[in-house]
């Protein structure tokens, strides 16, 4: 961190600010027959609706305020550029597919890098009233003005470990054969959750979420979450996941460890 950096509290409280900004917008949306939705690939379909864009607008609107020195990277703006070393990083809907079907698993990710590492994250699920804190020793989820400590659970075999990934099909090729090389190993596999799947981890209900094809914004928030709550993360060969791609993230080193060297054995495309 740097000189400038500003205490835990404060950033816990301005992360609190984003994630209420962006839940008012979110909220008014969800369910709405009159939601925008306009899809940003020329194949396939992938939504981004007026919520998306009206979130990451409120939440940048605090930043601008309070924190103008920090860079913000973001999913729905252009990145702008900071003088602090610190970058907000913003997702003001992590499953939009989810929320355009009016599911309530869609949540908002708000993670602080310190240019390094995601120090801090949050993972908000407006519709559920369930908020997931994890950095600076925090680690904790709060639900109606309770809080309840984050910590994952200890499984240690694949056999006895539930896996989540948001899709069927997990990227290319390769990666939905690396995926059910680890999945067909586990006792459970679940699909569909977004980032649901990584507050589950953190709050020990289940063991292994395996991703690909991620942004920085789908990540940085989870890593700092699940590593607060004593889970493992990083990308499918061990490295270092912060920059998006592929990543895993698992309750134990034990379950990591065995998921990678499954996940090595696979070539991927």
């Amino acid at each position: 961190m740097t000189d400038q950096a500003p205490s835990p509290e404060v950033i816990l409280s301005l992360a609190s600010q984003l994630a209420d900004a962006a839940a008012e917008q979110t909220l008014k949306w969800f369910r709405a027959p009159a939601l925008v939705t306009q899809n940003k690939w020329s194949e396939g379909f992938d939504p981004v609706t007026e919520a998306d864009k009206a979130a990451e607008a409120a939440m940048r609107a605090v930043l601008k305020a309070q924190r103008p020195e920090d860079a913000v990277i973001g999913e729905e703006s252009h990145n702008t550029m900071g003088t602090s070393g610190l970058s907000w990083v913003l997702d003001p809907i992590d499953g939009t597919r989810g929320y355009v079907s009016g599911t309530p698993t869609w949540g908002t990710l708000i993670a602080l890098n310190d240019g390094q590492a995601p120090i801090f994250g949050l993972i908000d699920q407006p519709y559920t009233g369930e908020r997931f804190v994890g950095g600076f020793g925090m680690a904790f989820m709060e639900r109606q003005g309770v809080k309840t400590p984050l910590a994952t659970r200890n499984t240690r075999h694949l056999s006895l470990a539930t896996i989540f990934t948001t899709f069927p099909e997990v990227g290319s090729p390769g990666e939905a054969e690396a995926f059910h090389a680890v999945a067909e190993q586990c006792q459970l596999t679940r699909y569909g959750m977004d980032c649901y799947a990584s507050a589950l981890l953190a709050l020990g209900q289940i063991d292994l979420v395996i991703e690909a094809g991620l942004q920085p914004y789908d990540i940085q928030a989870p890593i700092a979450l699940v590593k607060a709550a004593g889970g493992v993360v990083s990308d499918w060969r061990g490295g270092n996941p912060m920059n998006g791609g592929r990543c895993i993230c698992a309750a134990t080193p034990e379950l990591h460890a065995a998921a990678l060297d499954i996940l090595r054995e696979v070539p991927l495309d």
